[in-house]
């Protein structure tokens, strides 16, 4: 598990030398929603000291709490060197690449990618909260998370999201 160095910055122990396991969600709903989520995929193989180590298949999901096109959704794993707000700033500029504009809360978009897991590490800042604090509300965050890591979503999580709208695209 990393060690806190400073307020802003985590320094990975020897014993975590070959990286920390973190998830990112992907979504979509905009243009060519499946192909930025692919093109995504690609960008976070290509990032430094990170290897993309499993990518759930692609979902097709109702917005929640807003308007717009469904979405296409996945999760990826990644074992990553980089400290989690460097990570963060690693996704947001993925995310600039692909046009992303952020015009008002919950606005439809060319990719969204929220970090939800950085190892076991906890961080509550005004830039990031880990674990990402809707996660476990979410079918097109739980059911994906699932396919690549079981162990982290309980058949009581799956339930209460059973609900909401989400389809397994080929």
């Amino acid at each position: 598990m990393p060690r806190r160095k400073a307020a802003r910055e985590f320094v990975l122990s020897d014993a975590n030398r070959d990286g920390i396991t973190a998830y990112v969600a992907l979504g979509a709903n905009l243009g060519d929603a499946r192909g930025a989520v692919r093109a995504a995929l690609d960008a976070l193989a290509r990032l430094p000291e990170t290897r993309l180590t499993a990518a759930s298949p692609l979902y097709r999901s109702a917005p929640i709490d807003a308007d717009g096109p469904d979405y296409v959704n996945a999760v990826a794993a990644l074992q990553t060197r980089l400290a989690a707000p460097d990570l963060l700033a690693a996704l947001q500029e993925i995310e600039r690449a692909a046009g992303r504009e952020r015009p008002y809360r919950n606005a439809p978009r060319t990719l969204d990618l929220d970090l939800l897991l950085y190892g076991d590490v906890h961080i509550q800042s005004a830039r990031l909260t880990l674990p990402h604090p809707r996660m476990r509300e979410r079918a097109f965050v739980l059911k994906p998370l699932a396919d690549i890591a079981p162990e982290l979503v309980s058949p009581q999580e799956l339930a209460r999201v059973a609900g909401q709208p989400i389809e397994r695209l080929s």
